[in-house]
């Protein structure tokens, strides 16, 4: 997928500077050609869940920001997200104090 075709799936506008960005993520994301397919699917399966993938404004990563309110489901999305990982080998790297986790890449 193109990079432009990655921002539009995950809410960007396309500029020069979010292209330049989500550059700099992809080539800092381990094994993106695998990681991108299962990413958008996580992305789209996370909207019922008040949650979504995002590009760090801190980090050149994608990030994974769990914004539910409720304490369960906070927890079940948390679990989901955790699951994806484990099932398709993605490293994710929790932020501290924070309901959100930064993408490394594949395992």
């Amino acid at each position: 997928m193109r990079s432009d075709a990655i921002l539009n799936q995950l809410g960007y506008s396309v500029t020069e500077s979010s292209l330049s960005q989500v550059k700099r993520v992809i080539a800092n994301t381990k094994d993106f050609d695998y990681v991108e397919k299962h990413l958008i699917a996580l992305h789209d399966a996370l909207k019922s869940h008040l949650s979504f993938v995002a590009i760090s404004s801190s980090y050149d990563y994608f990030k994974i920001k769990n914004e539910a309110q409720a304490p369960e489901l906070i927890k079940s999305t948390n679990d989901m997200i955790q699951k994806w990982s484990e099932k398709y080998k993605i490293a994710l790297e929790k932020v501290p104090n924070k309901e959100t986790y930064y993408v490394l890449g594949k395992l």
